[in-house]
């Protein structure tokens, strides 16, 4: 069985590396001494402040595990290569103006792992991104979102 890669940008890989050594340093020392204090109130408090640690340490590990696997299948997106190419693709910067009002959005094709919509990085598996991908500059695209159906034109593609 074949996992896929990881698509992630250089910054987005730096970011999962210091996240990963945050979480295996200091979170998992803070977990720890939770775990330990709460063992230390005796058996009337233990129970729901030991069983919040044990969640706590449960969804660390989980998140430990994740951002490592995710790293074990990352493959690093040519951000230069993306930024001369005339179509958009993963790691292309694109630039749309949505609707008949016209409202231009800026958006940078990333990875499922590194998306973050408020801050202008899309997922090329969102229904926004995987309509833009492969479009050029002056493409009109009509897309559905959960809030309707959207469309869009391309203005420029870095």
């Amino acid at each position: 069985m074949t996992q896929d890669p990881v698509l992630i940008t250089k910054d987005g890989l730096k970011r999962l590396e210091a996240e990963l050594e945050e979480l295996r340093t200091v979170r998992r020392a803070e977990v720890a001494k939770i775990i330990r204090e709460a063992q230390e109130l005796g058996p009337d408090q233990l129970d729901g402040q030991y069983e919040d640690a044990k969640n706590q340490q449960a969804f660390l590990e989980g998140r430990i595990n994740e951002i490592e696997r995710m790293l074990e299948r990352a493959e690093v997106i040519d951000e230069k290569a993306a930024q001369k190419s005339k179509e958009v693709r993963v790691g292309s910067t694109v630039n749309v103006k949505i609707g008949k009002n016209g409202k231009a959005q800026k958006y940078q094709l990333v990875g499922p792992a590194e998306a973050n919509p408020g801050a202008g990085r899309i997922s090329h598996e969102s229904p926004v991104g995987a309509a833009l991908v492969g479009k050029k500059r002056g493409d009109k695209v009509k897309v559905q979102t959960p809030g309707g159906q959207i469309e869009m034109s391309i203005t420029s593609v870095a």
